[in-house]
């Protein structure tokens, strides 16, 4: 990546222009030092304490490499969809069973592969901001470059990216809206499940959800919900824990003839841009499958999708420019 100093940027060393103004981490940064031409002014290495000058041309190897690649991210032909996609990121629309990554039993069949796919034509490194579980669909964040990468955990970690969930839920909240705060660990004995748990076992972790019923029937409901923290299974056990667990999760509750996985699925994401600082807005639709689960529980899907759009542009305008703005479900 090629930067022609300004004005704006004269006089600064290298470490402030890449801590301050590019937002770097200390790690990235120390890989640029150690790499082989990682930092060159005009053409010659430099090191971070470098005092820049206007017309000075800083070159920094960022660029992802062959050997940066992990062996395990195999090319695959998979249908996924794209919300957003520039040089920087890329937002797919996750489909339902496909896990994100490759692990034992899952080598070309995840969203790791899909990409690797789409961008076969240069060397590329899967980095996620946010992972989903395999059957959990809809809006999942990846960063195309090392710096975008840092940029995106850094929001992330911050709480500057917003997500919002939709689940439909064998049960009715007592609450219109409401906020789920309990403490989690992994159940003894699984590796998969978790539990709550007292406050004062020794891994417990804080987790808290808030929650809008957007629509209901006498014995389900469909909610927006919003992870503020990011434990795992976090929306399934605390929905569980309430009582209204969501539809469909036989983990946690019990399969449903009308879908065959859990009712859940990221409907939108709203974070910072990793190169600007613009926020984006990215929606994916419901699919099909929960769609169908809706007719058959009696709502109309349509007018589901039309709330679920009008409350996540009102969401991501509070949220981001401080209106209190009425979603009006």
């Amino acid at each position: 990546m090629d930067i022609l100093i300004d004005g704006q940027y004269a006089g600064m060393t290298i470490r402030t222009l890449l801590q301050r103004e590019l937002g770097y981490s200390s790690n990235l940064i120390k890989k640029l030092k150690f790499s082989e031409n990682g930092i060159l002014v005009n053409g010659v290495f430099k090191t971070v304490r470098y005092e820049l000058a206007e017309g000075d041309l800083l070159s920094l190897a960022v660029e992802d490499t062959g050997a940066d690649v992990s062996p395990y991210t195999i090319p695959a032909e998979l249908p996924i969809g794209i919300l957003f996609e520039d040089e920087w990121i890329t937002v797919v629309d996750k489909p339902a069973n496909m896990p994100a990554h490759p692990s034992l039993g899952h080598q070309l069949d995840t969203v790791s592969n899909a990409l690797a796919w789409r961008y076969r034509e240069k060397p590329y490194v899967f980095r996620p901001a946010n992972r989903l579980d395999r059957d959990t669909s809809g809006c999942m964040l990846t960063a195309n470059t090392r710096d975008a990468s840092y940029k995106m955990y850094t929001s992330m970690t911050t709480g500057k990216i917003y997500k919002t969930y939709l689940a439909v839920l064998d049960g009715v909240p007592a609450e219109e809206k409401g906020e789920l705060v309990s403490y989690m660990h992994r159940k003894e004995g699984s590796i998969i499940e978790r539990e709550e748990t007292a406050p004062d076992t020794p891994d417990a972790k804080k987790a808290v959800t808030e929650y809008t019923v957007i629509d209901r029937r006498e014995h389900t409901a469909v909610v927006m919900a919003h992870p503020i923290t990011g434990r795992t299974h976090q929306l399934r056990v605390q929905f569980t824990g309430i009582g209204c667990p969501i539809a469909g999760d036989d983990l946690y509750w019990k399969a449903n003839e009308n879908i065959s996985r859990h009712a859940l699925h990221c409907i939108s994401t709203c974070f910072p841009h990793p190169q600007n600082g613009e926020k984006v807005s990215v929606r994916a639709p419901i699919p099909e499958d929960i769609r169908s689960l809706l007719t058959a529980e009696g709502y109309d899907a349509d007018e589901i999708e039309k709330r679920c759009s009008a409350y996540c542009e009102a969401y991501h305008l509070k949220m981001y420019n401080g209106k209190d703005a009425d979603p009006n479900v």
